[in-house]
């Protein structure tokens, strides 16, 4: 039996890519996925006839993004869909006011002058904050300096707490005040109308991947890697272990001997937010067709904030909304109907009794995911960017951990999750290999 070079645990983007890149240089690469599919976090669901993506949704910022000629070279259709990134403006969004009613033009105007004031306050409070303070805290200190009317503070403040939500999946209480340093995006950003799915189904073709393979132990020394995935026992010269940061937490998977401090703490100290996904399908559009998203600023926000119009991507009136942080773990216990009712309710303010029942819906709960665990890492207060990097210390030269929540500049991202992959096979292999050798054709390779 030929000896395996490198076992990847986990088929998501991260152990893809550094799969594919190891077997292109001749290495005897097996994958071990505990779902049964590929992907991880990006699901496409096509059980309504159109694609409904359950996880990872965009690209965020084409510029000097490794997926942008990937995506392209590989044929997969994108849609430009800019406001991704949970931003005050970029593209066309309806804003409604405290007693929910439409912002016109000029009120718009205001209100995206306030929001780019805020945030040139909160670099700088961010810039000088002390370690240990929190978003929160810079946040305030930021709305403190640059507005007085009670009203708007509170629409700003609301506003900074939602975004930490979505781009961490996490209370702004609990998010660093360095948290989101990496959130500027270069360029535009897209989505996939035939559903993120197509990525790693093009780039795991050719692959020798196992599904429903729960790697439950790792032991490592020196001399290699032995995996026990229930009976099933693997041994190989090295690891590359995947799994998403919310399963390295729960101690699902038992490292033989401990991870070691520099490892662990990391692991411990970034946190895994819960981001989930509420999608909505009407019998008929009742919001304008000119606008990418609606949005209900203030208190009146909470819990339900912002609706994305997917319609352009699905092809049917759908609204896409999420819950993060405490409210995205709070509709995990809740049933479908609860959660739609709660949404119904937020959209009946701004637009009146006669919103109809919607036809159909999705809702996504991440938290409860036994491979996930999470939607995706973020820094906590009393983590640093520097603890992601950390987290993928190669370790005795044969296990090595990858995935999005191991890349510092571009955490909680697809491209975030690929490079950890690209940098994971460079260190196995001991030399640089091009990120574009995923382009190639996948050498044969027989079964241990």
């Amino acid at each position: 039996m030929q000896m395996i070079d490198t076992i990847v645990v986990g088929a998501g983007i991260a152990g893809i890519t550094a799969a594919r890149l190891l077997q292109h240089e001749g290495h005897r690469v097996v994958v071990l996925e505990a779902r049964d599919r590929v992907g991880g976090r990006m699901w496409t669901d096509r059980s309504a006839g159109f694609p409904v993506d359950r996880g990872a949704s965009w690209i965020h910022g084409l510029v000097d993004n490794p997926l942008t000629s990937l995506v392209e070279d590989l044929g997969i259709r994108t849609l430009e869909f800019t406001v991704g990134s949970y931003q005050a403006g970029g593209r066309p969004i309806t804003n409604f006011d405290e007693t929910h009613r439409a912002l016109d033009e000029q009120r718009t105007s205001a209100w995206l002058d306030d929001v780019e004031t805020t945030d040139r306050h909160l670099t700088a409070a961010i810039a000088a904050a002390d370690p240990g303070r929190t978003y929160a805290d810079v946040a305030e200190q930021a709305v403190t300096a640059c507005v007085e009317d009670p009203t708007r503070r509170t629409r700003l403040r609301e506003f900074l707490r939602h975004r930490t939500e979505e781009q961490c999946g996490a209370d702004f209480t609990a998010v660093d005040a360095h948290g989101l340093d990496e959130d500027a995006i270069e360029g535009d950003e897209v989505v996939f109308p035939d559903g993120y799915d197509a990525l790693p189904g093009a780039l795991s073709h050719g692959l020798d991947i196992r599904l429903e393979e729960v790697v439950d132990a790792v032991e490592w020394s020196p001399g290699g890697v032995r995996l026990t995935a229930g009976r099933q026992v693997h041994e190989a010269r090295r690891a590359i272990v995947t799994v998403p940061l919310g399963v390295l937490k729960s101690a699902a998977i038992t490292f033989t001997p401990p991870l070691p401090d520099e490892v662990l703490g990391p692991i411990e100290r970034i946190g895994m937010g819960v981001f989930n996904k509420v999608f909505l399908r009407f019998p008929e559009r009742f919001w304008s067709e000119s606008a990418y998203a609606l949005r209900q600023l203030g208190p009146a926000g909470t819990p339900w904030h912002t609706w994305y119009d997917v319609s352009r991507v699905s092809g049917e009136p759908v609204l896409l909304t999420f819950a993060g942080g405490t409210w995205g773990r709070r509709i995990e216990a809740m049933a479908d109907a609860e959660v739609v009712a709660s949404v119904l309710s937020s959209l009946r303010r701004m637009y009146g009794p006669s919103v109809p029942e919607p036809v159909d819906h999705w809702i996504t709960r991440w938290g409860q995911d036994e491979f996930s665990r999470g939607s995706y890492s973020y820094v906590a207060t009393g983590a640093s960017h520097h603890d992601h990097d950390a987290m993928a210390t190669p370790i005795a030269d044969v296990l090595h951990l990858a995935g999005e929540a191991t890349w510092s500049s571009d955490p909680a991202t697809v491209h975030g999750a690929l490079l950890s992959g690209h940098r994971a096979a460079t260190r196995v292999l001991g030399r640089p290999v091009d990120l574009r050798a995923l382009l190639a054709p996948t050498r044969p390779t027989t079964r241990a």
